[in-house]
């Protein structure tokens, strides 16, 4: 699921969300993540840099690209690619590209 969602190709890094709320390009949110088992809880500013409208073609999931922002967003990016790592299967389809 973490590779699915990860957008490495953000500068900074992003993260798809899967949400049915409607929100704007730009448009500044805040999130509070954990990833897979790990109790540390990553709290981020970012921007709304993608839109998975409910009509997406190949059925890709409905949601929205945050881009991370400030000093956590990098820790957070470092982290993620760090668990992605040793990902074997690198050509699974995602839910952005």
């Amino acid at each position: 699921m973490l590779h699915s969602n990860y957008m490495p190709f953000i500068k900074g890094g992003g993260i798809f969300i899967p949400t049915e709320k409607t929100f704007e390009l730009s448009d500044e949110v805040f999130l509070l993540l954990t990833l897979l088992d790990d109790p540390e809880r990553f709290a981020i500013t970012g921007k709304v840099i993608w839109i998975n409208h409910r009509t997406t073609p190949a059925g890709r999931q409905m949601g929205v690209g945050i881009q991370f922002g400030g000093a956590d967003g990098s820790r957070l990016q470092k982290k993620i690619e760090a668990l992605l790592a040793g990902y074997t299967r690198a050509d699974q389809p995602t839910n952005t590209m």
